[in-house]
């Protein structure tokens, strides 16, 4: 009964706004959340039919039942696969269960259906062939794609091998293919269930929406690098990332919940990951200029959003406080913002994948033009070409999902990346030569020389002579010429031996070049003087 109990409580929480459906679930501390989750989701996309079940019914009244109790035990009495309680709350169900399933086949021909998916509003039906397919990672720090479908079809399924349309991820039952775009992703039908499987207990693969996939692996860090992971709890996509790190490098990942953290902890353990550093701490807290983040290059931020883009927790467009949604959304759009702008902050940031699992625009197009506005030096990337749902107009270079397109939960993407360094040089070659010369001695020998012979010998000396002289030679800035590689002082000699147009000038000017100047008068007075005579 339990079970009942907990998911009537959450669904009475999850009304009153108090946090989404989702958080509520996994902050319950209950012992099997895959089941309440499940029973959760299911009971709140058949909300509107099991409140007119129980309302035609007088159920409330005959059992004095609450209504969100109410909805979860009708739920599974008469739409899931029956109760899974017993004792005095079983029987009571019991009792009513004929007048329970006569009400719900009233409601079928009252709309002309057969089904209960049928009784659902359009927003609500997933898909006309049946549920979304069950999408499975291959966790590459653990095994490979190939060991994983050696091993499924020793079980007994069928590998109907690479996927090359949409329609190829509508699979019967132990049938299983490659996915389309995502090489290290499994598709199967939506019946299987790994979760007491042995490749899931022992972290080979990952139970993970395709669309959830996207991030880290649009994002693509390379072995070794530094990366940050801005809102990283339940932790699929800090595992995907590290996998495609190949464990090595730095993987930071912040969450403010450390409930959430301490589960993160342990499915990263599972999943082999061994290059993370976890923090319980507010992403916007954390100093982009600390010099633990230096070297960060890549982040993935995939901050708190509505979550309407998750099947089972559409929302109900038709309720009455479409006020409170729109304030909500607003709020929200608002601290995505501030957590997009505070990303771009880190100094050697080369690209961030922004991401939610919303179909809201304010969450998603409207955010990534406000940061761009906010932030000239960053421009999006266009992302998958043959990816068959694209961002809204102008924003086309995102990317969205949807059940209907991409066979997958509703989510957005979007891939930033910074501009080149060479065109700042070369519009603003002074000003960079005086941050250079301006800088203590640590902070230059600390840059790599790959950046610091980056600019082209051109740019530097097309440099005004007056400008690159004009700061006066300071101890700091002696220490600085002295700290000079031998390369630098042939550099100045070879830029020495080139004319320069003052050069020229100065060359006509010499005493042998008059001498030659008078003889040539000489001669013509000369022959003036002979034409005369």
């Amino acid at each position: 009964m339990a079970l009942y109990l907990k998911a009537a409580e959450i669904l009475e929480k999850a009304e009153m706004k108090q946090a989404a459906l989702k958080t509520l679930v996994y902050d319950s501390k209950f012992v099997n959340i895959k089941q309440l989750f499940a029973l959760v989701c299911e009971t709140q996309k058949y909300s509107s039919v099991l409140q007119e079940i129980i309302e035609s019914t007088k159920l409330l009244k005959q059992t004095k039942l609450r209504m969100h109790m109410a909805m979860v035990l009708v739920h599974d009495l008469v739409i899931g696969q029956g109760l899974k309680c017993g004792g005095s709350w079983k029987t009571m169900m019991m009792k009513h269960r004929p007048r329970l399933q006569a009400a719900l086949a009233r409601m079928k021909v009252k709309h002309k259906v057969s089904k209960n998916e049928d009784l659902l509003p359009d927003r609500l039906k997933v898909l006309p062939e049946g549920r979304l397919p069950r999408y499975v990672r291959v966790n590459t720090l653990k095994t490979t794609v190939e060991d994983v479908v050696d091993y499924l079809k020793r079980d007994g399924l069928t590998y109907l091998g690479q996927a090359s349309r949409l329609d190829d991820l509508t699979l019967k039952e132990k049938h299983f293919v490659k996915d389309i775009h995502l090489p290290e992703l499994l598709v199967l039908s939506p019946q299987t269930d790994f979760h007491d499987h042995f490749m899931y207990k022992a972290g080979h693969i990952i139970l993970q929406d395709k669309a959830s996939c996207l991030p880290a692996y649009l994002l693509n860090p390379p072995s070794g690098s530094h990366v940050i992971d801005a809102c990283a709890a339940p932790g699929n996509k800090t595992s995907h990332l590290a996998a495609i790190m190949k464990n090595k490098g730095k993987l930071f990942a912040f969450d403010l919940d450390a409930k959430r953290l301490a589960t993160m902890s342990t499915l990263l353990l599972r999943a082999g990951v061994t290059c993370q550093q976890l923090a319980n701490q507010d992403f916007l807290k954390v100093d982009p200029d600390s010099l633990q983040y230096k070297d960060v290059e890549y982040i993935l931020l995939d901050p708190s959003c509505s979550g309407s883009g998750m099947v089972c927790l559409r929302e109900d467009t038709s309720s009455a406080d479409q006020e409170k949604t729109q304030a909500r959304l607003a709020s929200l759009a608002s601290f995505q913002l501030r957590c997009l702008n505070h990303a771009l902050r880190f100094p050697r940031l080369k690209r961030i994948v922004y991401s939610t699992c919303s179909i809201h625009s304010q969450e998603n197009e409207e955010v990534v033009a406000a940061c761009l506005q906010q932030n000239p030096n960053f421009r999006l990337v266009p992302l998958l070409s043959r990816w068959p749902e694209r961002g809204l107009e102008p924003l086309t270079q995102c990317l969205r999902a949807s059940t209907s397109k991409t066979r997958t939960h509703g989510f957005f993407v979007a891939l930033l990346e910074k501009h080149s360094e060479a065109g700042n040089t070369k519009q603003e070659p002074a000003a960079q030569i005086s941050e250079v010369e301006a800088a203590p001695r640590s902070e230059v020998e600390a840059a790599p020389r790959s950046e610091v012979e980056a600019a082209p010998r051109s740019e530097v000396e097309a440099a005004p002579h007056s400008e690159m002289e004009v700061a006066p030679h300071s101890p700091s800035t002696c220490v600085k010429r002295h700290a000079a590689s031998e390369e630098d002082e042939s550099e100045a000699s070879e830029a020495d031996e080139k004319p320069t147009p003052a050069a020229t000038e100065q060359a006509d000017s010499t005493p042998g070049k008059r001498k030659r100047k008078r003889k040539r008068k000489k001669k013509k007075k000369n022959k003036k003087a002979a034409t005369v005579g």
